[in-house]
């Protein structure tokens, strides 16, 4: 009567040793570390960096404990914070600007528990320690750089469309543009209404010259704001991927602000740096007919010529780029890599809006056989990525930039022409950091009052329910091994609301073991013999923990959907906590039960209290 087929015990059992198995990682704790990234495309982590950074660690005698790396990153293992510090500062003297060194904190894992997947949980803000900052987006720039791409589009269209003006100028968001014969401001009226719709226009005189004013419409503004913020939580995105940060959470507050949380960062100097670039990127055409040797050796000592740039580019080449911008960044929709079809290099597929399709066909019909330069400036500086000659005119708005190395080059690239520059300046407004001791202050209480709960109830469920309390606190402590277990597989990020969670998952669990124990006690008060007080017990008290649980797992799916930053943390710990409670109060308990009595051919008595 009360025992499990073959499958639900070996069901039981492998639950047991995946939970066990997959909540280890939480106990071995986080060391200090630095984390090595390289902030260039052209720039390779490999192991002649490696030497290069181990070499300078001796020479300086600072100890490490444990060194990995991979494609995008070597890392470094240290025994305290004052050797992390100094190692960090010797390894920038060391690279420079090249590479970004950041400190971090790496789990202590067993290297065989990482090789099955099994790693910790992400700890919040509150509990490991980090930085906040809430940045605010200068939408009054967006809307400015809007409309200072419509004076470079209207001088393009009107010089195609041969329709003659005094002159367009930008006067805050407004583009004003002077006419002085009445038809031609006329004909640019009905050219700007045809292919400018989100535009709203209006005619004013200025003595003998006519003025035809245009501006953003309503609807337009809207979008340009909304475009401003999520691309810039992307950008952010990918910029914070340098800190190396686990879990970071980045979201819209408002209109115009963006909350920014970054754990275990505790470098903060570094975080505010990426976080406030500013990047633009451009497309300008190499200065073909100035590119000769003697040129380009004049202009590597400082004389370039009229109206160029001299640039180096990453195979080291020298190169003269005209000043004049072809495309911005701003007309690209989406760039990914990808393989050519004829050649099987690495190629970067970029997609331009209508406008940026029209101009880009433009200039490469009249640039076939020469280079095309594209830069990414940052902090007033230039970087030309690629040179790619124009081989044809092309059209569509489809671009292909070859000349990569290989794949992880061009999906760089890619992600820079995607995402690489702030569709709007940010400012940082608020600044708030969390010290690891704070953190860890916060778990160790957390900790205590879980642990101080779980004992509470255990000495009450076992002196009231004596053999049966002692199987319920069994099945608790199995529940708390199962939740920690899910949260670390679902690499969920535990915060202070989410150890309140898990102090209240332990009390609803025990709320179904005594449920269980009382309808034990009452199917024995009324008769029943023990084996079938027991079968009877855990079937009628199964559909009254089944409805209390579903009702208050409602709950906190409401919260989930409907919360955010903390709320959605305990949400999401409370949700997982009532399914893990309901499998160890009704299938684990029942599990040890059975072990205890359902082999045992007569029962005469229960020790339930």
């Amino acid at each position: 009567m009360n025992r499990y087929p073959l499958w639900k015990n070996l069901l039981v059992v492998v639950v047991l040793v995946l939970a066990v198995i997959y909540s280890l990682p939480n106990l071995f704790g986080e060391s200090p570390a630095v984390q090595i990234t390289t902030s260039k495309i052209n720039l390779k982590i490999d192991s002649e960096l490696l030497a290069r950074v181990e070499e300078g660690l001796k020479q300086e005698g600072v100890p490490y404990d444990a060194v990995l790396i991979d494609a995008n990153s070597i890392k470094l293992r240290f025994a305290n914070p004052d050797t992390q510090i100094k190692a960090k500062d010797t390894l920038q003297n060391l690279l420079g600007d090249e590479y970004v060194v950041a400190l971090n904190l790496l789990s202590q894992s067993p290297r065989w528990l990482t090789s099955i997947g099994a790693l910790p949980m992400y700890l919040g803000l509150d509990l490991r320690g980090g930085v906040h900052f809430l940045l605010e987006v200068d939408m009054k720039a967006a809307m400015d750089q809007a409309a200072e791409r419509y004076v470079g589009d209207f001088r393009s269209t009107f010089r195609k469309e041969k329709i003659s003006h005094q002159g367009i100028t930008r006067q805050g968001q407004a583009v004003h543009i002077r006419f002085s014969q009445t038809a031609e401001l006329d004909k640019a009226e009905r050219i700007i209404k045809r292919d400018y719709p989100d535009l709203a226009l209006k005619q004013s005189s200025n003595g003998n010259e006519s003025v035809l004013i245009a501006t953003l419409s309503t609807p337009a503004q809207k979008r340009i704001q909304d475009f401003a913020i999520k691309q810039n939580i992307q950008t952010l995105h990918n910029r914070i991927n340098e800190l190396g940060v686990a879990e970071p959470i980045i979201q819209q507050q408002g209109a115009n602000r963006v909350v920014v949380q970054l754990p275990g960062v505790q470098d903060t100097a570094k975080a505010k740096e990426i976080l406030g670039r500013t990047a633009t990127l451009e497309i300008r055409m190499v200065d073909e007919e100035k590119s000769d040797a003697v040129t380009l050796d004049s202009a590597a000592k400082g004389q370039v010529p009229f109206g160029d740039e001299f640039f180096v580019d990453r195979n080291g080449q020298p190169l003269l780029v005209k000043k004049s911008v072809i495309l911005t960044g701003d007309y690209i929709t989406d760039a990914g890599p990808g393989l050519d079809q004829q050649t099987g290099e690495s190629v970067v597929h970029v997609t331009l809006d209508g406008r940026g399709a029209g101009i880009f066909k433009q200039a490469t019909r009249e640039n076939v056989g020469k280079r095309m330069a594209i830069l990414l400036i940052e902090k007033g500086e230039a970087e030309v990525i690629t040179a790619p000659v124009i081989r044809e005119e092309i059209g569509g708005g489809r671009v292909q930039i070859s000349g990569m190395s290989n794949i992880k080059e061009a999906t760089d690239v890619a992600l820079l022409l995607r995402a690489g520059a702030l569709a709007a300046p940010m400012d940082i407004i608020e600044e708030r950091t969390v010290g690891p001791s704070m953190g860890e202050e916060n778990i160790k209480r957390g900790m205590h009052s879980t642990l101080w709960g779980f004992a509470a109830i255990a000495i009450f469920m076992i002196v009231y329910y004596v053999l049966f309390g002692t199987v319920s606190v069994i099945a608790l402590g199995i529940n708390l091994v199962l939740l920690l277990a899910l949260l670390s597989m679902l690499q969920a990020t535990l915060t202070l609301p989410g150890l309140a969670a898990i102090a209240l998952t332990l009390g609803m669990a025990i709320d179904a073991n005594v449920l269980v124990n009382e309808r034990i006690r009452e199917e024995l008060r009324g008769g029943m013999s023990p084996q079938a007080a027991i079968h009877a017990g855990y079937d009628r008290a199964w559909n009254t923990i089944l409805d209390s649980n579903v009702t208050t797992m409602i709950a906190g799916l409401a919260l989930f959907m409907f919360g955010s930053g903390p709320v959605k943390g305990f949400a999401v710990v409370h949700v997982l906590g009532i399914l893990t409670s309901m499998f160890s109060a009704v299938v684990v308990s029942r599990a040890i039960v059975n072990a205890i009595h359902g082999y045992r051919r007569k029962v005469t008595k229960l020790s339930i209290g």
